[in-house]
């Protein structure tokens, strides 16, 4: 894919550097590619290593900013190259600082349309718990299956049990990133993973999980549901 990607890149003088020969075009694509997808790996694992515990806007920057630091100098410095090849003069750094801007705001972007690739870029060991999980015991080791409001509390039910925080369902629910999870009902919200199937009966649905709860799907919610392939 990627061999295939930079031969079709190759066709064009890219960014407007003319009088170099489809060999070189194709290296710099192939080697360009490459240095993106390594930046964005390592950004990702760095803010992942480093800042787990941060969410929102907040990793969102960090992981633009850590993909840029590590992507602009690469860029710039294949971008150097491409133009000594083509006899033309050293290209501006701050062209280069565009297009890493461009290129890291893109990728989470992109990260924000599809949660799961976290699962993808960061290995499972490395991957960061839910900041959730602070408000539960030091000693839990398993993972949240669903949250239930109830008045000004939050019930968390994991695999290691049932465990009640005082929070704000909204807060709670955002408090569960990176984990993959959608809303089934004003008072309920269920993890992708804990989904093992939907059961419909006069007229209602419900979700059956791992642990063999169901949660009742509300109109409200099921558009969203069946947008996400689960009912």
């Amino acid at each position: 894919m990627v061999v295939m990607l930079a031969f079709l890149a190759a066709e064009t003088e890219p960014f407007g550097v003319q009088g170099v020969s489809f060999v070189v075009r194709f290296l710099f694509w192939l080697v360009l590619i490459g240095a993106a997808a390594v930046s964005v790996v390592a950004g990702f694992l760095f803010v992942h290593r480093k800042a787990a515990l941060q969410g929102g806007f907040l990793r969102d920057a960090l992981i633009a900013v850590a993909i840029a630091a590590l992507f602009v100098p690469l860029f710039w410095g294949l971008l150097s190259l491409l133009h000594l090849q083509g006899g033309e003069a050293m290209p501006d750094f701050t062209r280069a600082l565009k297009y890493g801007a461009v290129f890291s705001t893109g990728i989470v972007v992109v990260r924000r349309g599809l949660p799961a690739l976290d699962s993808v870029l960061v290995p499972p060991g490395d991957a960061p718990q839910p900041r959730l999980h602070r408000r539960l015991p030091d000693d839990f080791t398993g993972r949240v299956l669903r949250l239930t409001v109830r008045d000004h509390f939050v019930d968390v039910v994991t695999t290691d049990g049932t465990f009640t925080v005082r929070s704000r369902f909204a807060d709670a629910i955002d408090e569960m990133e990176p984990v993959v999870g959608h809303c089934t009902h004003r008072s309920h919200w269920v993890a992708r993973d804990a989904i093992e199937s939907v059961e419909r009966a006069g007229g209602k649905i419900h979700l059956r999980l791992v642990n063999g709860d169901r949660v009742p799907v509300s109109r409200k919610y099921r558009p969203g549901l069946e947008k996400a392939g689960l009912v």
